[in-house]
C-alpha cells in the first residue's frame, strides 16, 4: 500500500517507471522487432554487459556473447512467428559477477517489443544446489545398491570412482587396499589415468602422501603438486598425466583403515564445504564396500574350513566303518569316485555333486548298529537277520537327520537298496520316486560290490558284472543309467 501510494503520487510516468526499476533492480530494453536496441532503464547499472553508448541503436544479440545472442534471436524469431511474449534464459560475467538471467520478450502493438530482464541469479543457484544434492544422494543409492548386490570388490569400487569421479568433477581418482598383515597399500581400482604410472602403487605405512593418510588417519591436500617433493614427480610417466591437484583420504570402518581414496585433478581445485563433505561421503562409502568384501571373504574361509573339517569327520565315519568290515575295506571310497563321475556325466549340477559324495561316502553308515554276527556271517542270512539287516537305511536317517549339513545328502543312505520295479528296501519305492541320487549309486555300488573279493566267491570280470547290471536293468536300475554307466566303465 505504501508503494502504491508512492506512485500515485510521483508527477508522470517516466519517474514511476524509474520508481519501479529502482525497487525492482530490472532491466528493460524497447527494441525493434530485430532487436535493435532503442532504449533502455535499468534499475541497477551493474547489470548491464556493457556501457549505453556501445549498445544504442546496436542489434542486442551483437553485443552479448554469441551463446546468449543466439538465444535472444530464437526469441525474436518467435515473436515475428506470431507470438505475444518468449522468454530465454542465460548466464553472463557482469561487473556485479557471474549473474543468471531470466529475459521477457512482449510483442508490443506499434510492431516493437520490449525486453524486461531479471536477475535470477539467487533462485538458479539453489535450483542447481538442489539438482547437485539431488544427484549426489542417487549417486550415493547407486553406490549403495552395488554394495549389498554384489560381493565382488572390483566392480563395486569401479562403481564408487566413477561418481567420485563425476559427482566431483575431478579428472582421475584411484583406491589402494591396506593389507593389515603386509602393511602394505596396493592399487586396487582407479579411473581417468592416460597411463598405468599408479597401478603397480606398493606403499608401506607412512611412505608418501597416501601412507601418511594411513599413519595419521587424516586427509592430506596438495594443491599444486610441482611445489612438493613426492614420488608422483619421479615417475617415468607422471609427466604425461599433468596432474596438478591431489587428495588422499584414509579410508576407516569400524576403526580400522582399510585404504586410501586418491583424487587427482589436471588444475587447482578448490572445493567448498559442501564439496569437501561429499567428498568425504564418497570415502565412507567406499571404506564400508572394502569392509564388506573383507568380511565376505573371512565368511567365505570360514565356510570353506567349516565344510573341509565336517568332510574330513564324514571321511573319518567312513574309514570306522571299513575297519570294522575288511571285507568291504575301501569300498567306500571306490564308490564315491565312481557315482561323482556317473552324476556328472548325468549333467547333475555341480553344486549338488557335492551333496551326492557325502551320500555315498556314507551310504552304510547305518551298519554301525548292526551286530557283529550278522555283518561277518560267512553264508546266507535268516529271514529274521534279513529283517534285522535292512534296518540300517532308517539306522543312518536316525544318525544323520540331526544334522542339517547332511540333510540333502541323505537321498542315497535312506534309499539306495530300493529297485526300479518296487521290491526293493525300505520304502518299497519304484521307479522315479527313487531319488535320482540314489538310482545313480544303485548300479555303481552294486558293480563294485560284484567286482571285490569276498570270502564266499571270487570277484566277478568287469564283462560279467557288466552283463548282469544290463539284465537288471527296468527291474533292479533305472534303464535310463544303465548305457550311460556301461559307456563310462567301458570307455
Amino acid at each position: 500500500m505504501i508503494t502504491e501510494f508512492f506512485l500515485q503520487n510521483l508527477p508522470d510516468s517516466n519517474q514511476k517507471l524509474d520508481a519501479i526499476f529502482h525497487v525492482f533492480n530490472d532491466l528493460l530494453f524497447v527494441l525493434d522487432i530485430d532487436g535493435t536496441i532503442l532504449d533502455y532503464k535499468a534499475g541497477d547499472t551493474s547489470h548491464l554487459y556493457s556501457s549505453p553508448e556501445k549498445f544504442l541503436r546496436r542489434k542486442i544479440q551483437d553485443i552479448l556473447p554469441p551463446e546468449v545472442g543466439s538465444k535472444i534471436e530464437d526469441g525474436l524469431n518467435k515473436l515475428q512467428a506470431g507470438s505475444k511474449v518468449s522468454s530465454v534464459e542465460y548466464f553472463l560475467h557482469t561487473p556485479a559477477g557471474k549473474c543468471w538471467y531470466e529475459s521477457r520478450l512482449v510483442l508490443l502493438s506499434n510492431g516493437q517489443c520490449t525486453m524486461l530482464v531479471r536477475d535470477i541469479t539467487k533462485y538458479k543457484v539453489s535450483e542447481i544446489k538442489i539438482k547437485r544434492q539431488f544427484d549426489q544422494l542417487a549417486a550415493l543409492r547407486s553406490i549403495d545398491l552395488a554394495i549389498s548386490s554384489d560381493l565382488d570388490l572390483t566392480p563395486t569400487l569401479s562403481v564408487i570412482l566413477d561418481h567420485v569421479r563425476g559427482q566431483l568433477n575431478i579428472d582421475a581418482a584411484d583406491i589402494l587396499l591396506f593389507d593389515l598383515h603386509t602393511q602394505l597399500l596396493e592399487f586396487a581400482a582407479g579411473t581417468g589415468f592416460k597411463t598405468s604410472a599408479l597401478q603397480h602403487t606398493r606403499l608401506r605405512v607412512g611412505e608418501e602422501y597416501a601412507g601418511k593418510a594411513v599413519l595419521e588417519r587424516k586427509v592430506f591436500h596438495i594443491p599444486y603438486l610441482k611445489s612438493r617433493q613426492t614420488a608422483f614427480l619421479r615417475s617415468p610417466f607422471w609427466a604425461e598425466e599433468k596432474f596438478v591437484a591431489y587428495y588422499a583420504l584414509p579410508l576407516i570402518a569400524k576403526g580400522e583403515v582399510v585404504g586410501v581414496l586418491e583424487i587427482f585433478h589436471r588444475a587447482l581445485l578448490d572445493g567448498d564445504a559442501d564439496w569437501l563433505n561429499y567428498m568425504e561421503m564418497l570415502a565412507g562409502q567406499a571404506a564400508i564396500a572394502i569392509d564388506n568384501s573383507m568380511l565376505f571373504k573371512k565368511l567365505q574361509l570360514s565356510n570353506a574350513e567349516l565344510t573341509l573339517a565336517y568332510d574330513k569327520t564324514i571321511e573319518g565315519w567312513s574309514h570306522a566303518l571299513d575297519l570294522r568290515d575288511k571285507e568291504t575295506e575301501g569300498h567306500s571310497r571306490r564308490v564315491t569316485a565312481m557315482t561323482f563321475k556317473l552324476a556328472s556325466q548325468m549333467g547333475i549340477k555341480q553344486s549338488e555333486l557335492a551333496h551326492i559324495c557325502r551320500g555315498a561316502m556314507l551310504h552304510d553308515i547305518g551298519k554301525v548298529a548292526i551286530p557283529d554276527d550278522i555283518l561277518h556271517k560267512p553264508g546266507p542270512l535268516s529271514d529274521e537277520e534279513w529283517i534285522i539287516m535292512r534296518r540300517h537305511p532308517l539306522i543312518a536317517m536316525e544318525l544323520l537327520a540331526p544334522i542339517d549339513y547332511l540333510v540333502p545328502a541323505l537321498d542315497i543312505p535312506r534309499s539306495h537298496h530300493e529297485k526300479w520295479n518296487g521290491t526293493g528296501y525300505p520304502d518299497h519305492l519304484a521307479g522315479e520316486e527313487i531319488p535320482l541320487a540314489a538310482r545313480l549309486f544303485a548300479i555303481v555300488d552294486v558293480y563294485d560290490a560284484l567286482t571285490s573279493d569276498r570270502p564266499y566267491r571270487r570277484a566277478w570280470s568287469q564283462r560279467e558284472a557288466l552283463d548282469y547290471i544290463l539284465e537288471q536293468s527296468g527291474q533292479h536300475f533305472d534303464p535310463s543309467i544303465v548305457p550311460v554307466f556301461i559307456g563310462m566303465v567301458t570307455k
